[in-house]
């Protein structure tokens, strides 16, 4: 039987059809979460963007027929609230922020604020949506990780330290959940061409005494094999893979992205 064309226009592939579907995205506004935001509602599924930026939130939802949240990740009250709205089968966790310093420099509020919105809201948002996911069925979450998941870098304490709990709350959920028919992944790319990466080149930049183009070049496609930065949309297709019923056994898993890095 073939589905409906979603509203967002775009038909989705038959191997990955989330008609009936719901989907929250955090941090949904731009970058990698708006490629995937495309990409699920290019496949069927109704899509929450969840951004604490509330214009461009609003017009992705628009565009895509979807809804827009306007939620402040590091507002853990707000992130219970968008658990019982959104009622999703499918979890994007992709919010976050960065901050570049040495660890006898670096602001412990901001070393507070990222573990916040990068590991406690992932767990509040999934603690609140599993009920409903273990009543149906079925359930995905896709943690967007980084290879900081897997591997460090100097003067980014609280992103690596961020990213790694994500990986072992990742794994939780994946052995909670298989029972119940609920996967949950780490996807992990190296630089992806976002804002929080042209921020993160300037804050490099700033702490080495270098030019952008110098850190880009030396230091941030130093440990990648292709060097180029990865694109958003990439980054989405795998995401929609994971979502697929071909990845129906793939749990617990962190799947590089990272042209080469961790193979070095």
């Amino acid at each position: 039987m073939t589905s409906a064309m979603p509203r967002s226009g775009i038909r989705p592939p038959a191997d990955l059809d989330l008609t009936g579907r719901r989907a929250v995205v955090t941090g949904g506004a731009g970058g990698i979460g708006l490629a995937c935001a495309r990409r699920l509602a290019a496949a069927g599924a109704h899509v929450t963007i969840a951004d604490v930026r509330a214009e461009p939130a609003e017009e992705a939802a628009a565009g895509l027929g979807g809804t827009a949240s306007v939620t402040d990740m590091a507002d853990l009250t707000a992130v219970d609230a968008l658990a019982r709205s959104c009622g999703a089968d499918v979890v994007i966790n992709n919010a976050g922020i960065q901050h570049v310093a040495p660890l006898e420099e670096f602001p412990p509020e901001m070393f507070s604020r990222i573990l916040k919105i990068m590991v406690e809201a992932p767990f509040r948002l999934v603690r609140g949506l599993l009920p409903g996911m273990y009543e149906r069925g079925w359930g995905r979450i896709v943690n967007i990780s980084s290879v900081h998941g897997l591997r460090a870098s100097p003067y980014k304490a609280a992103y690596v330290t961020a990213k790694h709990a994500l990986e072992g709350l990742s794994k939780v959920i994946a052995l909670e959940g298989a029972p119940h028919g609920v996967t949950s992944n780490c996807v992990n790319p190296a630089y992806v061409r976002t804002q929080l990466v042209e921020d993160q080149i300037a804050d490099q930049a700033r702490v080495h005494g270098m030019s952008p183009a110098a850190v880009t070049t030396e230091i941030m496609l130093a440990r990648t094999a292709v060097k180029r930065l990865i694109e958003p949309a990439e980054v989405a297709e795998l995401v929609a893979y994971l979502c697929s019923p071909q990845a129906a056994m793939m749990t617990g898993a962190s799947i590089s992205l990272d042209a080469g890095w961790t193979a070095y």
